[in-house]
């Protein structure tokens, strides 16, 4: 048994009003990831680490979601990045924090993880770190997309909260671009056909970010957490995350429940909740329970089991049948 879940950020309130004219490329995006994935994890040509490493740095290609290209702009105008990864099976971990010019930040963390120490490291010596190790490097203006650089000015102009414009359809301002849904953080979790567990977050913060913010993403625990029993990412907002430790959180409801995942998610953000946090989880168990909640308008999700396909952005449910690129189907 394999199993890959994604997410591509949460956001939103009240009910969804349905597809904008950009969500079939991020369904797409993630459609190509697990049709690519999935039976690679399933034939066990690619462990779980691997899988969600290649899964987030697909996504962080992704200028639509809110991650390496196409992170939002901080205070400055720049782009500032986040990405964590553990495994499970000895929780060994790796995380970068804001970086400017690794094109793939989680590709960062994982050969942290895979050296074994530090743990963590910060902006310019993560950069450098990644550099020294061959990943490669890029300047400011390609990870900037006109999209980003549209929600940056509307919430400049505005003078707005931090994360205002993220979720902004009328962000844009150019009207060619489309309608803009900026949602945050992508992640992933996955279960090998080893039964190894792994799990994946990366994100570009929220518009408007002070310059030094750090959000859940990179803090193990917070926004990652992976260990014998379950693998955790989490999308929201961040500092919420961080004070209820929610990805870890996850874990300990999970033993205390006698392993009903989905109790345990419902749960986390329950206490996230008047916290002021809003968001969702993906998770996977050793046992294979798969759960996906969030409290938001919607999340971005994927998931692969068994040979089949199922992606959903609202609530509405759809039958769980393999898919076709560029087709909505709901997560059951």
């Amino acid at each position: 048994m394999a199993i890959l879940a994604l997410h591509g950020g949460a956001g939103g309130d009240g009910p969804w009003r349905g597809m904008t004219a950009l969500d079939p490329q991020r369904l797409a995006c993630m459609e190509r990831i697990l049709h690519d994935l999935g039976p690679r994890l399933e034939a066990g040509e690619i462990n779980a680490l691997e899988a969600v490493t290649l899964a987030v740095e697909s996504m962080e290609d992704e200028p639509l979601y809110n991650a390496g290209r196409g992170s939002v702009l901080a205070a400055d105008e720049r782009v500032y990045m986040d990405a964590s990864i553990m495994q499970g099976s000895d929780q060994a971990a790796g995380s970068v924090v804001n970086v400017e010019s690794t094109r793939h930040p989680i590709r960062a963390a994982h050969l942290l993880l895979k050296e074994g120490w530090p743990v963590m490291l910060n902006a310019a010596a993560a950069d450098a770190f990644a550099e020294k190790n061959g990943l490669e490097q890029v300047d400011l203006d390609w990870l900037k997309t006109d999209l980003r650089q549209a929600q940056w000015a509307k919430w400049h102009n505005e003078k707005s909260r931090p994360g205002s414009t993220d979720e902004d359809d009328e962000a844009v301002l150019d009207h060619d671009l489309g309608e803009a849904e900026g949602m945050g953080t992508v992640g992933a979790v996955a279960l090998d056909s080893s039964g190894n567990l792994a799990a994946a977050t990366s994100t570009g913060g929220m518009t408007g970010k002070p310059i030094g913010r750090i959000g859940d993403t990179p803090i193990i625990g917070a926004g990652t957490w992976c260990d014998p029993s379950v693998a955790v990412s989490c999308t929201g907002v961040g500092e919420a995350f961080i004070r209820t430790c929610a990805a870890h959180e996850v874990a300990v409801q999970l033993r205390n429940d006698s392993g009903n995942l989905a109790k345990a998610c419902d749960t986390v953000l329950e206490m996230v909740k008047p916290m002021g946090g809003r968001g969702g989880i993906i998770a996977i168990s050793r046992s294979g329970e798969v759960a996906l909640p969030f409290q938001t308008m919607l999340m971005y999700r994927g998931l692969w089991r068994a040979g089949r396909i199922t992606t959903g952005i609202g609530n509405e449910e759809y039958s769980s049948k393999p898919t076709t690129l560029g087709q909505n189907t709901g997560l059951p």
